[in-house]
């Protein structure tokens, strides 16, 4: 089987995972999602930088030394002194934040805390390989960081020299080798640094709420949400419109408008989906949805007029027999129809109407039929879509949603494909997936989609260039391949 031609300007994707680029595409559909959790962060850092109390550190330096007897310090004294002092220097740091340390701090500078709350703000530290012990604290009063660093110095120095060890000597000696200063600027929080983390945490946040709320949305909200699926083009775009729900076609209605420039543009991206068409056979389009609500019927309605602007002679079938609307939509008798003609009651020129153009012709479907299933997939309605294929340049048939019944798939083998109505924020992935599935089984392609509903800010309505004459007709620079057939 020939594969599709796709329409111009459209790129197929390959099934290659998220991409970088995909990245992108989804962070600029939830952008605002992005940008809210990225202020969030910002303004929940800047907050707490701004807010948070300022906090400044002092730091009092002491050195622990073997301390000789009066004889003399020998070598060996030296070599032994050294090994003591490897041995005992590891346990200072926990030893300064005792309550024998600090008691006595808290007293001297009549401090208003406990023990435990003093200790909390002590950090002392025996740097590898040095007899150092380092004080170091942190207060909200920098004068008061540095009395305390001295204060917690000082008190473990006496009880290094004289509590400590037994007997007359401590055999450790702890000098005061650099007294705490008063800092001058604040330790923390560090304005800079937590500004920049704060930047780089939103950006982190922001990608991630993007894409939790793109994993979380079951709607397809994108064209690129359907390519990726159903992997076909888009035929056009159709915006959101209240036009669309009239009575009469957007292009009858309202000729010269946006909406009906997009129905052109589908009308003639649908030219070259096939250009292997055989002469004097008109083009099968079958035009269905994924699920009910999508505005199949109003697609198809106004696709058909589109085709039949341009000259092409165009039969439009309500073959959506369990819901038949295209009569309803278009305002015409539609009690007798398509149900009639395979039934056997009618036969088709008995119901076949012209609306609008005498070479746009519509066939209701009629009543509803108990057996909608066995009628559509019958010799009679193959053989009366082969006739009707003879008469017009395109015969459009508008099938029940994929979700409903398997007759799309059914006249997409007849048409070696069908055209996918997709709407945005009604149609759910899971459904589309869905159908896609049953398509890709019963070796349906989906020659492309129309996206309808789309996000009237991001349609791209450069359309093909269309020329006036003297009537006030619209007459487009593409016109239908076929010749033109008898009635």
């Amino acid at each position: 089987m020939q594969q599709p031609t796709a329409p111009q300007g459209v790129v197929e994707e390959a099934d290659d995972g998220i991409t970088l680029m995909d990245l992108f595409k989804i962070i600029r559909k939830h952008l605002v999602t992005a940008i809210i959790a990225f202020v969030v962060v910002v303004a929940g850092v800047s907050a707490y930088t701004f807010l948070a109390p300022a906090k400044y550190t002092a730091t009092a330096q002491t050195m622990a030394t073997y301390n000789a007897s009066d004889g003399g310090e020998s070598i060996a004294q030296q070599s032994t002194g050294g090994s003591y002092i490897s041995n005992q220097i590891t346990s200072y740091p926990t030893l300064a934040t005792t309550s024998k340390v600090l008691k006595p701090v808290i007293d001297d500078l009549g401090l208003d805390e406990t023990v435990t709350d003093l200790a909390g703000q002590v950090t002392v530290t025996n740097p590898t390989n040095t007899a150092f012990v380092n004080i170091a604290v942190v207060d909200g009063d920098p004068k008061q960081a540095a009395d305390i660093a001295n204060s917690v110095a000082e008190s473990l120095k006496n009880v290094i020299e004289s509590d400590l060890y037994s007997g007359d000597k401590s055999p450790v000696k702890l000098s005061i080798v650099q007294k705490a200063q008063v800092p001058t600027s604040k330790s923390s929080p560090k304005t800079a640094l937590y500004l920049a983390v704060g930047v780089v945490l939103g950006i982190i946040i922001g990608v991630f709420a993007a894409l939790i709320k793109d994993l979380l949305n079951t709607k397809v909200e994108e064209t690129s949400d359907v390519r990726s699926i159903v992997r076909a083009s888009s035929l056009g775009s159709v915006p959101m419109d209240a036009s669309l729900d009239n009575k009469r076609p957007v292009l009858v209605s309202q000729p010269n408008g946006a909406i009906a420039e997009e129905f052109r543009r589908i009308h003639t991206n649908i030219e070259f989906l096939q250009t292997d068409r055989t002469e004097g056979v008109g083009q099968l389009l079958v035009i269905t949805s994924a699920q009910p609500s999508e505005g199949k019927t109003t697609m198809a309605i106004n696709t058909a007029v589109a085709l039949a602007e341009d000259g092409a002679k165009v039969l439009l079938i309500d073959a959506d027999l369990r819901h038949p609307s295209v009569a309803h939509h278009l305002g015409i008798e539609g009690a007798a129809g398509l149900a009639h003609v395979l039934s056997g009651q009618m036969g088709p020129k008995d119901v076949v109407q012209s609306y609008w153009k005498p070479n746009l012709h519509i066939l209701p479907g009629g009543k509803r039929p108990a057996n909608a299933g066995v009628l559509l997939s019958s010799e009679t309605m193959k053989l009366m879509v082969e006739q009707a294929l003879t008469q017009y340049d395109y015969v459009i048939i508008d099938t029940a949603p994929l979700t409903v019944s398997n007759d799309g798939a059914v006249f997409g083998r007849w048409a070696k494909g069908l055209l996918l109505v997709v709407s945005r924020n009604v149609c759910e992935k899971k459904s589309l997936q869905e159908a896609a599935d049953t398509l890709a089984t019963a070796q349906v392609p989906v020659l492309g989609f129309i996206f309808n509903r789309a996000d009237p800010k991001k349609v791209n309505s450069h359309s093909n260039y269309y020329y006036y004459y003297e009537d006030g007709a619209p007459r487009s620079s593409h016109r239908a391949n076929g010749k033109k057939k008898r009635i």
